[in-house]
């Protein structure tokens, strides 16, 4: 069985908790206290408020341990928020949360929440079929860097990178009824030896 954590502090976790509980062989589990990191394969930094999860990770100790934890290996998927806090540079903001992954995001890039649209993309690396695509509020990647993998744009914008260990979306897969990037996430841990039909 492999379990994968989901960040519990604020934001999509339910969401993404029933799309794991839907595969074969996979448990997911809230992670809100440091305790809850030991065991798991992989964590989602859900969707949320970018700003409010930063300052919950601090007010919770949470922030060394999870940088610790993602440069010791363990795999990350940061959705929306989730890819803020991962990012390195925020544009117009003079500090970062995490700081782990070598991209530039743009926040609220798409305007506000009335601003929120649904669209349809091909990322190959993901699934042979176009996927749905929901951006609520969504941040994009102004800039990423040569290590840095590109999976998806949207109009030009960067909208899916992968680093090493740590994947990124700026739109809500856990949203959309499609499984694809959670079987693509599960598949990055290297652990599972699940075989999705």
């Amino acid at each position: 069985m492999l379990t994968i954590g989901v960040l519990a502090l604020q934001g999509a976790v339910q969401e993404h908790l029933d799309c794991l509980h839907s595969l074969p062989g996979v448990t997911g589990i809230a992670v809100k206290k440091a305790a809850d990191l030991n065991g798991i394969d992989g964590l989602i930094l859900p969707g949320g408020e970018s700003t409010a999860i930063g300052k919950l990770l601090q007010e919770f100790q949470l922030t060394p341990l999870l940088i610790a934890k993602i440069r010791a290996g363990l795999p990350v998927w940061g959705t929306c928020a989730g890819m803020i806090l991962l990012a390195k540079t925020i544009v117009d903001q003079p500090s970062c949360h995490l700081g782990l992954m070598d991209i530039t995001v743009q926040r609220n890039a798409y305007g506000s929440q009335l601003n929120s649209f649904t669209t349809n993309a091909l990322i190959p690396a993901v699934s042979s079929a176009p996927l749905p695509l929901v951006f609520i509020r969504a941040p994009y990647v102004a800039k990423a860097g040569p290590n840095v993998k590109v999976l998806a744009t949207v109009a030009d914008k960067i909208v899916a990178v992968e680093q090493g260990n740590m994947l990124a979306t700026a739109f809500h897969p856990e949203l959309t009824g499609n499984l694809e990037f959670h079987k693509y996430f599960v598949a990055k841990t290297g652990k599972q030896k699940i075989t999705f039909s």
